[in-house]
């Protein structure tokens, strides 16, 4: 009895020096993350840095919530302008090429944000349209059953929700399939749905909690800028992921960035 009491000690003693590393590098350690911007235009055709800097800035924001910078990969149409992070050069087959390389080693789960230009039949990237049958099967063979996060930042981008609704994963776009976003001109910074992610992101408890706020974030600026038919931002979780979002909390106690 002695000898196996000493056996189960010493196997816990290295269960829990397996496990600890774990939870001590924070539940995002260990997740796949992409970040897009699929164009550089505004709505009227001139030149823009809106979605290139919620690239830039969303990235910088997940870091802060935990994830690794060794797992995050970012993608501009125009990456020569941008050597300080040296994004990819924005392309379905350069994101399907980038997951195909982290996901294995990032194995904890899956994050895809992108901020474009959207269209009743997917979103720009670059000269091409990411259909959301195409961003489906991207995600199926390169994330697979793994929590998933997708966020999509672009006019008509509720279109993807059909496609990529499956149990593990979360839907996040910035508007209805038949509405537009807005917040793409010349002088905006970022887009409004990325604007409202940016600043809600420090405040909120996990996933779930930033949907919400950015939701009200989105309606209240819609609603100043007297902007209509309002976008309605859309939000869907899948029932396996659900009550899982809860293990994924983001740090608190952080101040806003200015």
């Amino acid at each position: 009895m002695g000898l196996r009491r000493g056996f189960l000690g010493v196997l816990t003693v290295l269960l829990l020096g397996w496990t600890a590393p774990a939870f001590a590098a924070g539940p995002f350690s260990d997740w796949t993350a992409i970040v897009v911007a699929g164009d550089w235009h505004a709505n009227s055709g001139r030149p823009s840095e809106a979605f290139d800097n919620a690239r830039r800035d969303v990235s910088q924001e997940l870091e802060r919530i935990g994830f690794q910078k060794a797992n995050l990969r970012q993608f501009s149409v125009r990456p020569e302008r941008y050597r300080d992070v040296r994004p990819g050069k924005s392309s379905p087959k350069a994101i399907y090429e980038a997951l195909t390389e982290v996901a294995p080693r990032a194995s904890g789960g899956c994050l895809f944000y992108l901020s474009s230009h959207g269209a009743p039949q997917g979103v720009l990237v670059d000269q091409d349209l990411l259909a959301p049958r195409l961003l489906a099967a991207i995600l199926d063979r390169t994330c697979g059953q793994r929590p998933t996060v997708v966020v999509i930042s672009a006019c008509f981008s509720g279109v993807f929700i059909p496609e990529l609704a499956q149990p593990n994963r979360m839907i996040l776009t910035a508007a209805r399939p038949d509405r537009t976003s807005f917040g793409c001109g010349e002088s905006n910074k970022y887009p409004f749905f990325d604007e409202c992610f940016l600043q809600s992101s420090p405040g909120a408890r996990d996933f779930p909690s930033l949907a919400n706020q950015i939701l009200a974030c989105v309606s209240a600026r819609e609603k100043k800028e007297g902007m209509t038919p309002p976008s309605e931002p859309q939000v869907w979780i899948g029932p396996q992921l659900r009550p899982m979002l809860p293990l994924y909390p983001f740090p608190q106690g952080l101040a806003p960035k200015g």
